[in-house]
């Protein structure tokens, strides 16, 4: 049964075009309907087991991809007027599950390596590092604040 969504979080199906050369796939087009606007595209990779989280950004908005590897996103919904507050999302995401899930501004995210080999992920952002001042704001992965288990689920 597919989750209920935090609000504004979306996930994106990505398309593959495969032939005998290899594939391509599209992550984000400026004529998708979930583009908002370009800010800058990175890419960041993930140790098997390492946890990056948790952190939100005020006014930017991330789209993100594994392209290697496979992650498992985690969101939290810390906005008070937000009628999903409180909720949690978990995602995997990358060759197994190619899809891409945008995180609104706001929402505290991240995403641990769960490959025997480092995972590298794709973020498309609304809005230009400031390296004087930073729209990221941080806690630790293992915060009691916010209410999610970063183990694995057995059973």
């Amino acid at each position: 049964m597919p989750q209920k969504l935090i609000e504004g979080v979306k996930v994106v199906h990505l398309r593959k075009i495969v032939d005998e050369r290899g594939h391509l796939m599209e992550i984000l087009r400026s004529d998708d309907p979930h583009f908002i606007k370009f800010g800058q595209v990175y890419i960041t990779t993930n140790n098997p087991g390492v946890i990056k989280g948790w952190h939100y950004h005020k006014r930017q908005i991330d789209f993100a991809a594994c392209v290697h590897g496979m992650i498992k996103m985690a969101l939290y919904d810390a906005r008070e007027q937000s009628p999903t507050f409180g909720m949690i999302n978990e995602f995997f995401l990358g060759e197994h599950n190619p899809i891409a899930v945008l995180i609104p501004a706001g929402v505290y995210h991240g995403w641990k390596g769960i490959s025997t080999y480092p995972s590298i992920t794709v973020n498309t952002v609304t809005e230009v590092y400031n390296y004087d001042n930073p729209d990221e704001y941080r806690r630790p992965y293992d915060d009691p604040s916010i209410p999610y288990d970063w183990g694995i689920k057995m059973g």
